[in-house]
């Protein structure tokens, strides 16, 4: 009886666990390397100013350069619509979490700057008017002031 408990104990935390695995995984690399936390809520396949966030800013090497200089720890929360593009049910449930957590209103995109413990230093609704580089530049400086 105590391993059947112990079982339904383990699947149950490891739910709960799993459901918050990205961003804790990010809060912990953003602490260890004094780095800030980029959260963006997306519709992938059917909002169009999603798709013009990830073609004009994301998908840029100024934006790729935040990652690789560790300035940033990058999360895509996406919620596509089409069943070809559908996420993994552990994916859509993480992702439904962090929406709880951070976009109650449901903003597509919706466009969040973290520290490392995950409080909310900058948000953007909608698409960013900035370009690429100013974007990039905005948050460099945010973790500048940070340190």
């Amino acid at each position: 009886m105590k391993t059947i408990v112990s079982a339904i104990l383990m699947v149950v935390f490891s739910f709960g666990f799993h459901a918050q695995n990205r961003l804790e995984i990010a809060k912990k690399t953003a602490a260890e390397n004094k780095e800030l936390i980029l959260l963006n809520f997306s519709g992938s396949d059917w909002c169009i100013p999603c798709i013009k966030l990830h073609k004009n800013i994301i998908e840029t090497e100024d934006f790729k350069k935040l990652e690789s200089d560790k300035v940033i720890v990058y999360i895509n929360a996406d919620f596509p619509r089409n069943k070809k593009n559908q996420l993994s049910a552990d994916l859509k449930k993480e992702n439904a979490s962090l929406a709880d957590a951070y976009n109650k209103k449901g903003l597509f995109p919706y466009t969040l700057l973290l520290n490392s413990e995950g409080k909310i230093l900058k948000s953007w609704e909608g698409l960013p008017s900035e370009n690429a580089l100013a974007f990039s530049k905005e948050i460099r400086e945010i973790r500048e002031n940070q340190k």
